[in-house]
């Protein structure tokens, strides 16, 4: 295997690729390399800013350069000296219609300039086509990807795989699937700079998880044109490992300034938010004197800068086990994003299946987007399907999660423990105590140690979405548990009357007896133990 995944959160990945330049890491960005125009010298991007890799298009050193790259060999002619990736030319297919040369051409030429990582001639999908033009691409690029094995003659090359389909999400699950089983090292995800050009990254996450699902999940998946710092983690967390793009020259130009929250043109700027080398020795008022060309040079190193840091933070979230806060952050960065992470619940048993159930620190939990995280739904899958109550449990006593971490040790379960003290050990051990609990649901008190039910923080109060979560699941939980009878204990100021609803309603639908004690300001603590006591007596002597 040429790729070997270190650490892993989400479906991300830190992950080693090994070439035969040598191995790099990953999530890792290929800047584009324009040998005509380049406003950052290639061995500069690797010295100075750290990139491992470079990427410049096959087609385009075919028709301007010929063989020069041929006799000089890549590395040499790009000057750089770290691992380098070719496009095919596919790009220019989809803007222009067609290319000059063959995929036996293309082919041949990437392996004669000796490219570490090369990309077959695909026929890209494209935004704006109907479903029958988008299976005539999703056919050819199949077709051609077969005829490549019959093509190659190196054997030291990694070779990708691009999965089309565009915005036809069945097609795309065809074509990973069809990509899938043929031996490539690297899958590429086609087509999608259009559909980021449109912000219709709700689109592309539906487009990247629907490829994920049917490639090998150990082969890396590139995402074309992706070059963006605010789109990273997005793309990262739903299992995107490489990217590459132009857009740290192409804005520059445009006089673009990139940061992990969005873009600012530098006209309009009075302030460089970034600590970056260049932005600490300029202010935009002193780069607006200097000439067009210094400008863009400047952009560009601080595009640079800007992706390269945000794909370290990435890194280190991956590492934390902190990937969805750091996406969830990025993702309230402009609506577009927000629609793409609200995608994810769609496909959240996906996540949990490639998600570590065990992590190195809990996690925050801050609104209902967050109940897609992989946490939740592995939690709430094992106690549906695995956990049983204990086998002389008879009633259900639900209370509301305490303020302190693990519930069973705060003040009020103490007061709960001498209340079952005072009915008897005969009663007492027929109860069962549970937690409803944000953004859990049900938490059975024996379990509530168990990562992450007590590491994690959650802000109060509670939305609406969350609670209504917490009410399904005690519906759910109480229709598949063998209770006699459920005794509730709820605080209405805190989570109004949705626990208590679901619970009853769980209650009448099973035909079991239900006991509702609301807590109250007026009523004391003492008179609300002894209410609770009466309610459970009474259920358990029926």
């Amino acid at each position: 295997m040429s790729f070997e995944v270190k650490e892993k959160d989400l479906l991300g990945r830190i992950g080693k690729l090994k070439t035969k330049s040598g191995t790099i890491e990953t999530p890792l960005l290929f800047p584009v390399i324009n040998p005509s125009v380049q406003p950052v010298l290639p061995q500069r991007l690797k010295d100075v800013f750290g990139f491992e890799a470079v990427i410049t298009n096959a087609y385009i050193l075919k028709k301007r350069y010929q063989n020069k790259p041929i006799e000089e060999g890549l590395h040499k002619f790009l000057k750089f000296n770290g691992a380098t990736m070719t496009d095919s030319g596919a790009y220019q297919i989809l803007v222009y219609g067609d290319v000059e040369y063959n995929q036996k051409e293309i082919v041949a030429y990437e392996e004669s300039i000796g490219t570490d990582i090369a990309t077959i001639l695909d026929i890209p999908t494209g935004w704006r086509v109907t479903k029958e033009q988008a299976e005539i691409t999703v056919a050819e690029t199949h077709r051609r990807a077969k005829e490549f094995f019959n093509l190659k003659t190196r054997k030291d090359m990694l070779w990708v795989g691009p999965v089309q389909g565009g915005k036809h999400l069945d097609l795309v699950a065809d074509s990973a699937k069809e990509m899938g089983s043929l031996p490539f090292d690297i899958h590429a995800l086609g087509s999608p700079t259009e559909v980021m050009e449109n912000y219709r990254y709700d689109v592309l996450a539906e487009m990247i998880l629907t490829a994920k699902k049917g490639i090998p999940i150990e082969r890396p998946l590139h995402l074309f044109g992706a070059g963006h710092p605010s789109m990273f983690a997005i793309a990262v967390s739903l299992g995107c490992d490489l990217f590459d793009s132009a857009a740290y020259a192409l804005y520059a130009r445009e006089g673009r300034y990139m940061t992990e929250n969005g873009t600012w043109r530098i006209q309009e700027m009075d302030y460089f938010p970034c600590t970056c080398p260049n932005c600490t020795s300029e202010t935009p008022k002193s780069l607006m004197t200097k000439s067009a060309k210094e400008r863009t040079v400047f952009l560009a190193e601080h595009n640079l800068w800007a992706c390269i840091s945000e794909l370290k933070r990435i890194k280190q979230a991956i590492r934390d086990g902190r990937l969805w806060e750091l996406t969830e952050m990025r993702a309230h960065a402009h609506p577009a994003l927000l629609s793409a992470l609200k995608r994810v619940k769609n496909h959240k048993d996906f996540l949990e299946t490639f998600n570590p159930s065990i992590k190195n620190s809990g996690f925050f939990y801050f609104n209902p987007e967050g109940l897609a995280r992989p946490e939740i739904t592995h939690y709430k899958n094992r106690l549906l399907n695995r956990y049983t109550p204990p086998t002389n449990a008879k009633a259900l006593l639900l209370l509301p999660q305490t303020r302190n971490k693990p519930f069973h040790k705060s003040p009020e379960m103490k007061k709960i423990r001498q209340l079952l003290r005072t009915i008897g050990s005969n009663y007492a051990e027929q109860i069962h105590i549970a937690v409803f609990c944000a953004p859990f649901g049900i938490v059975p008190l024996e379990l509530d140690e168990i990562y992450p039910l007590s590491q994690h923080e959650t802000a109060r109060p509670f939305d609406r979405e969350t609670i209504e979560y917490i009410a399904e699941q005690t519906t759910a939980y109480i229709k598949q548990m063998p209770y006699n009878s459920v005794t509730i204990l709820n605080d209405q100021k805190l989570w109004n009357k949705h626990i208590t609803i679901a619970a009853k309603d769980a209650c009448t639908e099973k035909g079991i007896m239900f006991e509702a004690i609301e807590a109250n300001k007026e009523e004391s603590n003492k008179q609300l133990i002894t209410n609770l006591k009466a309610a459970l007596l009474k259920q358990l002597s029926n």
